[in-house]
């Protein structure tokens, strides 16, 4: 295994990456991280639906982030990865993998041909039919998986591996004190918001949110009538909020507390779930994460809702800084840089 590992996240916004050196190692060391923009449409709901654009974008990553390797792991995480607890009789993993087709063929909203199936184990249990393992399926259309490697491939980069955006996540807080315990982990993304669910670093529960930052800007530009640059900068200025100064500000307020308040209910609701389903591992906490995590506001009305501390995620707790780094950029990134991050250490897992 090469010393040094490179993450790629493609967002909507932009490509970002991260090289790790000693990945394996209990503290592995950020060496480099780098991020390029990417104009509107490239990217949709995760998918890129413009390869050419995404490929210029990660040839100039690459020059621009002087990276030591074009050999990367990508991640996957869009609203066309499904997750769902499963269960099944006890063998190899080699083996789950063979027989998951005949398996779930009748158990997906799309044909078995098209996708692309894993499981992760979680636990062991004996049942009335003999031993089993309980963990997470993992069903992802192909063609979208296809088409980020593609893109980044085009670029001039190999995919050594395609990660889980969840995983990631999970793997990036497990040896930190934020991660210890049963910790639900919420990254709010632009067009999707990722909840995973963890105890002591290991995923017990993965739901993907069809919602983001970007539906707020949307709703607030469509209903003030107002460009989405100028909605983006309301949004940023008056995060979420219970009264205003200006009178004029009003309408403004009350759009953004309506919308958020849609993507708060439903991770609510989903923590709600997984604690309803798993009354043995009682929920202790959340990190938050991702661009949308940052509005003003959203960690408390978060916390108020579903009566747990609501913390935001610190990326660089379980990593060491090279030197050369500027902390304070990194500082100011660490929301955009948690699942490259995360999927650069996945080599080691």
């Amino acid at each position: 295994m090469a010393a040094n590992v490179v993450g790629v996240d493609i967002g909507t916004r932009s490509v970002r990456a991260v090289e790790v050196k000693d990945a394996a190692k209990p503290r592995p060391t950020l060496v480099r991280y780098h991020e390029v923009a990417l104009p509107p449409g490239a990217v949709q709901r995760g998918e890129v639906v413009e390869p050419h654009t995404v490929s210029t974008a990660v040839k100039r990553l690459w020059s621009e982030g002087k990276f030591s390797s074009k050999k990367v792991v990508l991640g996957m995480g869009n609203q066309r990865v499904l997750t769902r607890d499963f269960s099944v009789q006890r063998m190899s993993r080699e083996r789950i993998r063979e027989s998951l087709p005949y398996i779930v063929q009748d158990q997906l909203p799309f044909p078995v041909a098209d996708a692309l199936l894993d499981f992760y184990p979680v636990s062991e249990a004996l049942t009335e039919h003999g031993p089993s393992i309980n963990g997470l399926l993992i069903a992802a259309i192909r063609e979208s998986v296809v088409g980020n490697v593609r893109a980044v491939e085009h670029g001039g980069l190999t995919a050594n591996g395609v990660d889980l955006v969840p995983f990631a996540l999970a793997r990036l807080l497990a040896g930190s004190e934020q991660g210890s315990g049963t910790v639900g982990i919420v990254d709010i993304g632009a067009t999707a918001t990722t909840v995973v669910i963890a105890t002591n670093g290991v995923p017990q529960f993965v739901r993907i949110i069809a919602a983001g930052g970007d539906d707020l800007t949307e709703t607030l530009s469509q209903r003030l009538e107002m460009s989405l640059d100028r909605a983006e900068e309301v949004k940023r200025l008056m995060g979420l909020r219970t009264h205003v100064t200006d009178p004029n500000d009003e309408e403004a307020m009350v759009v953004i507390n309506e919308t958020a308040n849609e993507l708060l209910t439903s991770i609510r609701n989903t923590v709600g779930y997984f604690s309803s389903a798993r009354p043995d591992a009682p929920l202790e906490r959340i990190a938050v994460t991702g661009g949308g995590a940052h509005l003003s506001g959203l960690p408390e009305a978060l916390g108020e809702l579903t009566r747990l501390p609501v913390v935001h995620a610190d990326p660089y707790l379980s990593v060491g800084l090279a030197r050369g780094l500027n902390p304070d950029q990194l500082r100011a990134s660490q929301s955009a840089i948690a699942v490259a991050l995360g999927l650069a250490l996945g080599s080691a897992a």
